[in-house]
Order: C-alpha cells, then structure tokens, then sequence
C-alpha cells in the first residue's frame, strides 16, 4: 500500500477564491473589501446549515474532485487546522480528509473541553465509470464537509463553540462496488484498518459516525436515526442528550436503529455487518454513536439520485448542537458509573474490537 501525503497551502486568501459579480455585476471581491467581509459569499452562501450542505454537495458532485481541492476550500473560509493524505490501495486511491475546528477552551487552545469527533463514513463519493454521478453512499462525506463549512461560518461570526471539533472523511470519486444483501454496496480501493487509520484520532473523546444506511430492511424511516452508543465492546443504552437534541432539531421524536453485537465487530471477520457505521468504534476507547442516514425503501449505496438534501442537512444541524452541547459539558454519550459497573460485573468486553481469539489482530 502506498501512502502519498499532499502539502496543502495555509492562508489561502479567501477573497480570491470568491471572486465573481453581484446581481448589479459589480466584484464581489471588491464588496468584500468596502463592507470588511472576510469571505464575500458567507451571508449568501455559508450561513446555514442547510447552504452548507448545499455547498458540500455541489463540491462532491465532481468526477474530478480530490481532497486537495476540498481542503483548500475550507482553508479558504478561515480553517487552518486542515490535512490530506492520499491512500492508494489494491483498488485505485482515495484521498483522505481532516479538519480540526480549534474551541476557545479546547485543547489547541490549552484547555480542558471535550473533542467531539465528527466522522464521514463511506466507501465512495462515486463508482466511476460504472456509475455517473455521486453515489448514495456519499451522503456520510457531504455530511461532514458540510459540518466543516458550518462551523467556519461560525467561527468567523463570533460563534466559536468551546470544545475543539475534529471532522474526517475521504474523497474517493472512483470506489469499486461490492455484493450486499439486500442490495448492492459501495467498495473501497482502501481497507478498513487503513480507513480506521486514517479517520479515528487519539484526541476524539467522543465520536458520531456518520453514514448512509439505506440498504436494508431494518430501518424503515426516511431522514435521519442514531445508535445505542458503544464503547469498547459493550453495547450501552441509548444517550437521553442525544435523544433530547435529535428532538429538538427535528422537531419529532427521535430515531433509533437497531444495532447487534456483529456490527461492532471489525469488518474482516467473514460476519454479517449491517454497514461500517460503527467500525470506528473497534479501535478506540471513545464512546462512538452513530447517525445513519435512512430512507423507507432500501437503496443501493452504489445509486445515484438518491442523496436527499433536507435528510443530510438534519444530520448535519445535529451534528453541530451536539458539538456545542458536547464542548460545553452539557451532553454525555453515557453514564460513566454504569458503564465501569458492567465491567465490574461482566468483564471487559474488547475481545469485540479484535478479530476474534483465534483472528488477525495486526
């Protein structure tokens, strides 16, 4: 496996990658200039969550498009904690992602606020040349760029939340396909140890794990649903924060989908995996819920015209209340108390994280 990392530039001026007219056609550079705007289009582009998924969506839809790209237009909007690497593999390379959104009592800063780490899962943005267009499967990478986009908007509005936020995903137009019942999945041209790698950080507290998780028949709900949170083998109750934040940024009742103990195993072990949802969930003590998001109907990850905006940009609105109330010292993905007394009880429950006893645990 070949491992090449990009060199992306810091302080890549914002105006310049904005440059274009207004609707008098005067230049929007110049607009920025006289009203003192740092990025002209961030009241017409950027300042809802919703625009944002638009954005990312618009950036992702691309045959052409690399991680590099990606990071450079997020540098753009004022994040300069931003990193690729591109991963090439048995079948072809994706590009992977990182941004870290720094709090003003997080750990880049010296303090003590939780890291909320924000998760893109996916196998592929699309399956070129098989497939045109952008996949289904991609909706866990728009997701996360999306949630990079916002919090820049936020940030450079005086918003900046308290925790740090560390979002990651890959950027892989090209993925191969693979057999799945009852329908279809996307592939991966890297494996899913190098996706652990390259994805999970040391430094996420906590984790929400974003993916598509539409090809099945046993969520039958169009929108968005979280997990029982899991940590480190054991599958734990449902987060009341969580529940009370799905809530409050739908407006309905919360969403939870089943999980069973195959899911949280690694994949690799020849055992059933509803999706890779929680596969970060095998290589780190973090507590890792997931947000999958959902349709009625079961859908292909490798179909195209069927990533639904207003469903991502539910995930995405939950994702950022969760990092404000999470940074603050205000949600808890479980109880601490019970979950050492389980372990006190039953005994640790890593042997989940492995491949088994008898297993590849390199």
């Amino acid at each position: 496996m070949e491992v090449q990392n990009l060199q992306v530039k810091r302080n890549v001026s914002a105006q310049t990658a904005v440059v274009g007219t207004d609707q008098q056609g005067k230049s929007t550079k110049e607009k920025a200039s006289r009203t003192g705007y740092v990025h002209a289009t961030d009241r017409e582009g950027k300042s809802l969550s919703f625009k944002a998924t638009l954005k990312a969506l618009d950036l992702l839809d691309d045959a052409h498009v690399t991680g590099s790209q990606v990071a450079e237009y997020l540098q753009s909007l004022g994040l300069e904690n931003v990193g690729t690497a591109r991963v090439h593999g048995e079948k072809g390379f994706t590009d992977f992602l990182q941004v870290t959104v720094p709090g003003t009592q997080g750990k880049l800063a010296g303090g003590k606020a939780p890291t909320l780490g924000i998760i893109g899962r996916l196998g592929g943005i699309g399956a070129r040349p098989e497939v045109i267009g952008i996949v289904s499967d991609g909706d866990g990478a728009v997701a996360a760029v999306a949630c990079a986009i916002k919090l820049a908007a936020m940030t450079k509005r005086g918003d900046t939340l308290q925790g740090d936020v560390i979002i990651s995903t890959h950027i892989c137009p090209h993925a191969p396909t693979q057999p799945h019942d009852p329908v279809p999945f996307m592939g991966s041209p890297v494996d899913m140890r190098t996706m652990n790698k390259y994805e999970v950080s040391d430094d996420m507290d906590a984790i929400l794990s974003i993916d598509t998780t539409k090809g099945n028949r046993v969520i039958n709900h169009k929108g968005f649903a979280i997990s029982p949170t899991v940590k480190e083998g054991y599958i734990l109750r449902v987060s009341e924060d969580l529940l009370d934040i799905m809530s409050i940024t739908t407006g309905k009742l919360p969403v939870v989908f089943p999980i069973t103990t195959q899911d949280i195993t690694p994949y690799g072990n020849g055992i059933y995996h509803l999706n890779s949802i929680l596969q970060p969930c095998t290589v780190t003590k973090a507590p890792v819920v997931g947000v999958a998001i959902t349709t009625e109907t079961a859908v292909p990850g490798c179909a195209t015209g069927a990533s639904h905006v207003v469903d991502i940009e539910q995930a995405v609105r939950f994702c950022i209340e969760v990092a404000k109330q999470f940074g603050a010292g205000k949600c808890k993905f479980y109880d601490e108390a019970e979950f050492q007394r389980l372990v006190e009880l039953y005994g640790p429950m890593t042997v989940l994280q492995t491949h088994g006893l008898a297993g590849d645990n390199q």
